[in-house]
């Protein structure tokens, strides 16, 4: 049978039989192609189609935009050496992707990982759930179709990004858990790639900075989460993470006490279902502050202007 893998995170892609598909130039071709990857699990309205991917056009013209992309991309997905069923299947009501196809699609591996390990609590993880989380973060070499800004594309791309935080987040809080902290460590500069601001990761790399014998390492961790939290949300750090710095300082964090808190804290059921909303929620208050300091500068701009027309009147 015929092998073909199609990658939609970080740079679309598409190998047929281990080589990359020549097709697929056009970009609506592309898009029809992509979105209907995304939403595999339904058939699909051929006016609701038409109209999500052509909805500046009229009815009527959006339908045959539709039918001509509907050939072309089955043109650029044949294969004549095959006798295949067709990936793409349409009649004159309805366009759906045969499910039975066999598709090798990375987000399908992502997306079943990320639900498997919801509802499991952090000490109850097993080994290929958790093998199932590490092959699944480490398909996410960059954004959901990169490059790409069309609105449903932009929904899609924040979704997986929040998939991704938490797959992370859980990732990191079993390593602690388990003192993989080399590893631990790894994943919370992942994490705070993506987010830079992410104040529970910091609280996690002080611990375990700390026990891994780096106190130091660990003092240095908070004074970048600081300057982090105040630079993007121009916020302190919260009480839980004063009284983490003032133990480490001290030189009296409790192992005990850790693991307590990282299982109170990090059960996956929790951290996948709460990080959607905890980052969306931060990314907003990023906003508002920097949409804040730039309309602070513009009415000082605008007072030197007033002021100088002042002084040469």
């Amino acid at each position: 049978m015929m092998s073909l893998r199609v990658s939609l995170i970080g740079k679309f892609s598409v190998r047929r039989d281990g080589e990359e598909l020549v097709g697929l130039h056009s970009g609506k071709v592309k898009e029809l192609f992509c979105y209907l990857l995304l939403h595999r699990d339904r058939e699909h309205s051929r006016e609701v189609l038409a109209a999500q991917l052509w909805g500046e056009c009229t009815t009527g013209l959006s339908k045959k935009y539709l039918r001509q992309t509907l050939w072309q991309l089955h043109q650029d997905l044949r294969d004549t050496r095959h006798q295949e069923t067709a990936l793409v299947r349409a009649d004159l009501e309805c366009v759906r992707l045969d499910t039975g196809f066999g598709l090798d699609l990375d987000v399908d591996g992502f997306e079943k990982a990320f639900r498997k390990a919801q509802g499991v609590a952090v000490d109850h993880l097993d080994q290929e759930t958790t093998r199932s989380l590490h092959e699944a973060v480490a398909l996410y070499q960059g954004e959901l179709l990169e490059g790409w800004y069309q609105d449903w594309c932009l929904y899609h791309r924040e979704r997986f990004q929040n998939m991704y935080l938490a797959m992370l987040d859980t990732l990191m809080a079993y390593c602690e858990l388990h003192g993989q902290f080399a590893l631990g460590r790894e994943l919370g500069e992942r994490l705070l790639k993506e987010d830079p601001a992410r104040e529970r990761t910091y609280v996690r790399l002080m611990r375990m900075d700390y026990l891994g014998g780096d106190r130091a390492g660990a003092l240095r961790r908070f004074q970048r989460c600081q300057a982090a939290l105040q630079k993007e949300l121009n916020v302190g750090p919260a009480k839980r993470t004063l009284e983490l710095y003032e133990q480490i300082r001290a030189d009296r964090l409790q192992t005990s006490a850790r693991a307590a808190d990282s299982l109170s804290s990090t059960a996956p059921g929790d951290s996948l279902a709460l990080s959607p909303l905890i980052v969306r929620l931060q990314k907003i208050r990023s906003l508002l502050v920097r949409m804040q300091q730039r309309v602070q500068v513009d009415i000082q701009a605008v007072d030197n202007a007033l002021s100088f027309r002042d002084d040469q009147q």
